[in-house]
């Protein structure tokens, strides 16, 4: 069971972006990279990566043409691992949690499209990736693998972990990117009821009423409560702070942030 002891309060790491402005245009953003001890890591890996609302673009220093945020993510991710600041890639999975893109520009807000690019960077680079579709992302194109996992409704065995994930949010189905809400609800039951280690989806549990700033699905809540889930990862609304607690294991909110998990 993976248990998140202490989450460092400084990042080790700031990715520069762009990402779409309110009212319109685009400003400079700094995403963190932020290291957190845990316990009950599997042993086929020395840590884990969880990331998800990469809603931003970064322009190719050769080219200035743009390239989603995701895909420099994992550059970033590659180099701190070359300089011995995080553990080998090689022995590290990554969760995405969704909403992986941007318009090119970053000038606009929502938007829809494909996330292949991203799926791809994380495939070439990590031992295993598992993830779910955000309401914003096409996954038409990410390409299956023996280690890569689009997960919807579905369970897998990763190292020993026991993922399971459910993509897009509830809704009005007639949107992209939604579902019926008691659908989506009970595909979340399903995954859960049979045993996951972790559960994996884009729009999340509520947090910790007390904390303030941990909005989310109460439903979805009362689930992974019910079905004693140990840890749950999410995004799609953004927390302060991102870790939350219940009285079976604990939820973490990666929206516009990266958090590696490491050996306690």
């Amino acid at each position: 069971m993976i248990t998140l002891v202490e989450l460092d309060p400084e990042p080790v790491h700031w990715v520069r972006y762009l990402n779409a402005a309110r009212g319109g245009g685009s400003s400079v953003e700094r995403l963190p990279i932020a290291r957190a001890r845990a316990t009950g890591l599997p042993a086929g890996v020395d840590a884990i990566v969880a990331t998800s609302d990469l809603q931003g673009v970064v322009p190719d220093p050769h080219t200035r043409a743009s390239i989603l945020l995701g895909v420099a993510v994992a550059e970033a991710l590659e180099e701190l691992a070359f300089d011995d600041v995080l553990p080998s890639l090689a022995r590290t999975g990554a969760l995405l949690a969704g909403d992986l893109y941007s318009v090119p520009g970053a000038d606009k807000r929502g938007g829809y499209g494909d996330v292949a690019d991203v799926w791809r960077a994380f495939a070439e680079r990590f031992a295993w990736v598992a993830g779910v579709a955000g309401n914003h992302d096409d996954v038409g194109r990410v390409e299956p693998a023996a280690h890569v996992h689009l997960l919807d409704g579905a369970r897998v065995d990763l190292d020993g972990l026991r993922i399971g994930g459910v993509g897009l949010i509830a809704g009005n189905p007639g949107k992209r990117g939604r579902r019926a809400e008691d659908d989506q609800l009970a595909r979340i039951e399903e995954v859960v009821a049979g045993g996951v280690d972790v559960l994996l989806v884009h729009e999340g549990p509520a947090g910790d009423a007390d904390a303030g700033g941990q909005p989310g699905h109460a439903t979805i809540r009362e689930l992974v409560e019910a079905y004693e889930v140990p840890l749950t990862v999410c995004g799609h609304a953004h927390w302060e702070p991102a870790l939350a607690r219940h009285p079976r294991g604990q939820i973490l909110n990666v929206d516009a942030r990266v958090v590696v998990l490491t050996r306690a």
